[in-house]
């Protein structure tokens, strides 16, 4: 199979030294590569011994392989081997695409400005970000990449597809994808462009009613949120009435972000819990009061592009009784992954726990059911969690618990729709979210005869 030419290095200056966590702090990690190391000693006729095997196998292909190897790509090769009988959140990434991850984590790389994921031997389009070249060029979610600059995609993994799409600015990107409904793959000729996150946007309805939108979950996040909010306020006259938080398409990203943005509209309990193998290593993360927002009524927008830190929020704030959410179901990734520099540079994402909602909810396939269903004017609902190969099982349904004010598993939650003039004409949800707002005693004594709760 063809391999992608290596691209220029990143300008190491604009690497961070330290690894960026996805998710959790790495100690939970370390202590079960420590128990690993002490299971090995207990067991030293265990897998290790197999590790001969590989030494032989090894040394068999650079002495008698008709061509000269790469030593250090076959050594890679299997170490991503191993990595791939895992679930399709651990990746290993050689000095190169570590790097590169880093730099993205900063939130400014050169490229083309897509999140993808694996679905089988295929990589799936999660979203375009908004406003780079991808999303120009018109690629939507759900889009399956077919090329990548006349290079096959089939049966690489995301890492090294990403990789292929990056590249220095103003370099030219050819990117051939299939959709649903297309007779034959079509082809997007793009140029690179330096993509800077900046992962918030903010918009003022009815001179009243803020409405955010977080993109990812980046280094500065929640800085972003802050000043957003303050200019929401100021354009209000000092105070917002309500507000809608936008995490549709939202893939995730840093766990402390995530945890900081949800921080700042609760005043206290618990935001997450993440616990490790075999409910060890437990973690909790609670909300504080220190520059809590005022308690206005707010809705969460959520979708199936709405997966891991963003469903942490959404599911946070569901719980707590803080907002309602509204939308369509969400991704369903209920695993935190963590990211382990190694000595040679390369990077390993490893899946470390589970986390759960306040209440103990795992949306492990699941993922967060809306207060008030609205569909969306398209959405791949094949993309979830649950449709991703060797995915983690989700929990027992007896073992979650049903949050306070949430709709019962049993009936479905209450379809809302919206049609008021003024509105965004293109975004039904939106609309929906807005018209919420307005109406929201109403939709409190909706939701009260519904659940059964104030």
């Amino acid at each position: 199979m063809p391999a992608f030419p290596p691209p220029p290095a990143p300008d190491r200056r604009a690497v961070r030294s330290r690894a960026r966590l996805l998710a959790i702090l790495a100690l939970p990690a370390l202590c079960l590569l420590c128990a690993a190391a002490a299971f090995a000693t207990k067991d030293p006729a265990g897998p290790y011994k197999k590790l001969d095997v590989f030494s032989h196998v090894l040394s068999l292909i650079e002495n008698n392989y008709v061509e000269p190897v790469d030593e250090s790509r076959l050594i890679y090769g299997a170490i991503d081997g191993m990595v791939r009988t895992l679930d399709p959140h651990t990746n290993f990434m050689d000095p190169r695409s570590y790097a590169g991850l880093k730099v993205e984590t900063d939130g400014e790389y050169g490229g083309v400005g897509l999140e993808l994921a694996n679905k089988g031997d295929d990589v799936i389009v999660i979203s375009p970000l908004q406003d780079t070249p991808a999303a120009r060029a018109g690629i939507m979610s759900g889009d399956r990449m077919i090329e990548v600059d006349g290079v096959s995609t089939h049966g690489l993994r995301e890492p090294d597809v990403t990789r292929a799409l990056n590249g220095p600015p103003g370099t030219r990107c050819v990117v051939k994808t299939l959709r649903d409904g297309w007779s034959e793959p079509k082809t997007f000729s793009m140029v690179r462009d330096v993509i800077r996150i900046v992962s918030v946007d903010e918009k003022l309805f009815d001179k009243r009613l803020g409405y955010v939108r977080i993109k990812s979950f980046q280094d500065r996040t929640d800085a972003y949120l802050k000043r957003s909010l303050e200019v929401l306020r100021a354009q209000g006259g000092g105070e917002l009435k309500g507000l809608v938080l936008d995490l549709r398409q939202n893939p995730g990203g840093l766990l402390d972000q995530a945890v900081r943005v949800a921080d700042r509209f609760m005043e206290g309990g618990v935001i997450v819990t993440t616990k490790g193998r075999g409910g060890r290593h437990v973690e909790v993360e609670r909300a504080h009061t220190k520059e809590t927002e005022p308690d206005y009524p707010m809705v969460v927008l959520v979708d199936g592009g709405t997966a891991s830190a963003s469903e942490i929020v959404a599911g946070a704030l569901q719980d707590s009784g803080r907002a309602a959410v509204l939308g369509t179901q969400t991704f369903g990734k209920g695993s935190v992954q963590t990211v382990i520099e190694l000595e040679d540079g390369s990077g390993l994402k490893l899946t470390i726990a589970r986390y759960y909602t306040p209440s103990g909810r795992s949306i492990q396939e699941k993922g967060i059911t809306p207060d008030l269903v609205v569909k969306g004017l398209s959405e791949d609902e094949s993309m979830r969690e649950k449709s991703l190969p060797g995915h983690f099982k989700g929990e027992d349904d007896k073992a979650d618990k049903k949050p306070e004010g949430a709709p019962d598993k049993d009936k479905p939650a209450a379809v809302a729709s919206a049609t008021q003039p003024g509105d965004p004409g293109d975004d039904p949800q939106l609309k929906a979210a807005l018209e919420t707002l307005r109406n929201w005693q109403n939709f409190r004594a909706q939701k009260a005869a519904r659940t059964g709760t104030p």
